[in-house]
């Protein structure tokens, strides 16, 4: 099972983002690993980066990786479309 196969299997459910969050416009990475989030919805649709923010393994996989996926969840009390990598989220059970 892909990562974005098992991410939309789990919609409506909590994960668990293991790395911090690197957010553009000047405020880079936030330095909170372990941050629960519900998860609204999952798409391999590449998403504008300059307005997105990303997880940490996500910003070290090359371009043409597959195994990617852009979440939107809720977190911080706010809708985001956030870039993951296998290696950043832990779906909660």
């Amino acid at each position: 099972m892909t990562l974005l196969q098992k991410l939309q299997a789990h919609k409506g459910g909590l994960i668990r983002l293991k790395t911090q969050l690197f957010w553009y416009g000047g405020r880079g990475f936030d330095g909170t690993p372990g941050r629960l989030c519900l998860l609204l919805d999952a798409d391999a649709v590449r998403i504008n980066a300059a307005a997105t923010p990303i997880a940490a393994a996500y910003a070290a996989v090359p371009a043409a990786d597959t195994d990617v996926a852009h979440t939107l969840l809720l977190i911080d009390g706010r809708v985001e479309w956030v870039g993951v990598a296998e290696g950043d989220v832990e779906v909660v059970e």
